[in-house]
């Protein structure tokens, strides 16, 4: 199992907000900061077996209950949001944000394969009209990694029927939910097993392989792949397949509703180069992204999805800085997200969503001071001339974070795993006074 174990620097979160404070205030006052364009999006995000919680028939609830596995923990009741999606509406209003990120269930909506329940997406209907009449943008993901069990016993995305599959449930969702989406995507981060791949350690790959054979020998099928837990072997085939999926997809839902907008998201760091030509930072580029970078050029937009960088010496990445600030994942290092747009809008043309930033920790002071900063290179890279639509944190509340289970902390608001009540933390007040402001603070 990777180490989960990093030491965090800084004050309690206790202190957070008298950090965090003269940040709120510059915000609320509205300057000297520098303003967003007028209908910039400001969101936060969740997706739904991360949140929803009971999400019995999708393929990653039969891995976390597997012996091996390489979760921490099962997910179960998550943070209960399929109950209490309202209250998460409420948090985004309350902070004063205009847009929320969500994704469907395809578990749910299409439970066995050609059963769809009708009850279910009537759910997702009455979560985005809710948005609507709280005046919140639905960001509509429609699948967030996860997929049906018989879907990953079919082998998930190596089946050459998973792009048709897909789009049919696309389809099938986009005729009944489509009419008050503002916005649309695909897939969520389809090209991060290939990532995963290559910089997971062995232990980890070794522990998933064993995994998903005692799934596919309990399911009595030649092979399982969940939607972001696939075997080292099957990676190219799955990459061409999700490829043809996100085509097939978008097509389906812009047969449905020609004017909504259309794209996917892609995980990137801001690869960063040392050593000049010998570095391999173009290789590993190429290897993470290349092929969705043109898989996407007839989209509407691109979510981009950064959390950190990566600095690539000759013979592989480098280690952070001495002294640097360290969360969960590795490098705090805010302008990561401002060098990452500008590089995925030259290689791609596309208008720019962010449909996930944020920071792993559980010292919400980091979080505090982390928004406005990486918010700031963001701003600078559109005053540059990247045409940025939205900024979407991640995540809207604490969370199931799939192998790590309920230890790593991305949330504005923590909950209590008995009553569910939500807690904000100072660093929504840091983020929801700039959202409201719609300006950084001087």
């Amino acid at each position: 199992m990777i180490d989960r174990r990093t030491v965090l620097a800084g004050a309690a979160a206790a202190g957070a907000m008298s950090a965090a404070a003269p940040v709120i205030a510059a915000a609320r006052n509205g300057g000297p900061g520098r303003a967003f364009p007028r209908g910039f999006l400001w969101g936060a995000a969740t997706a739904g077996h991360q949140v929803e919680g009971n999400n019995v028939n999708a393929d990653c609830w039969l891995l976390e209950n597997m012996v091996p596995s390489m979760f921490a923990e099962p997910s179960r009741d998550a943070a209960n949001s399929f109950e209490l999606w309202a209250t998460d509406l409420d948090l985004v209003k309350a902070m004063g944000l205009s847009a929320y990120r969500f994704s469907l269930e395809w578990a749910r909506i299409e439970p066995g394969q050609g059963m769809f329940s009708t009850a279910m997406l009537g759910h997702y209907r009455t979560m985005i009209a809710g948005c609507r009449a709280r005046g919140i943008t639905p960001l509509v993901t429609f699948n967030h990694f996860t997929t049906p069990i018989w879907f990953a016993s079919q082998g998930g995305w190596t089946n050459p029927q998973s792009p048709s599959l897909f789009a049919r449930f696309c389809e099938r969702a986009a005729r009944h939910l489509a009419a008050d989406i503002g916005y649309a995507t695909t897939l969520n981060e389809p090209n991060l097993p290939r990532v995963l791949a290559a910089i997971l350690p062995p232990q980890a790959i070794a522990v998933q392989e064993e995994m998903l054979k005692a799934a596919a020998k309990k399911l009595g099928v030649a092979k399982y792949a969940a939607g972001n837990v696939i075997a080292k072997a099957d990676m190219e085939l799955a990459t061409v397949n999700l490829m043809a999926g996100h085509k097939a997809a978008r097509d389906a839902i812009k047969a449905v509703r020609p004017d909504l907008p259309v794209g996917l998201s892609l995980s990137m760091f801001d690869d960063q180069a040392v050593g000049g030509a010998s570095s391999v930072r173009d290789a590993m580029r190429a290897q993470f992204y290349q092929p969705w970078l043109e898989a996407v050029r007839h989209d509407d937009f691109l979510g981009v999805q950064n959390y950190s960088r990566k600095i690539w010496g000759s013979s592989g990445e480098l280690p952070p800085p001495a002294g640097a600030q360290t969360g969960d994942y590795g490098e705090v290092y805010p302008a990561s997200l401002g060098n990452c747009v500008r590089y995925a809008h030259a290689a791609t043309g596309l208008p720019i969503m962010v449909t996930e930033n944020g920071v792993a920790t559980s010292n919400d002071t980091v979080r505090a001071l982390y928004i406005p900063l990486a918010l700031t290179g963001l701003r600078q890279a559109m005053d540059d001339g990247v045409p940025v639509m939205g900024y979407v944190h991640w995540s809207l509340v604490d969370n199931f974070e799939w192998i790590f289970g309920y230890q790593t902390k991305f949330g504005l608001h923590t909950f209590d795993p008995v009553t569910f009540a939500r807690t904000a933390k100072p660093s929504a007040g840091v983020y929801g006074a700039i959202a409201k402001a719609n300006a950084l603070p001087g």
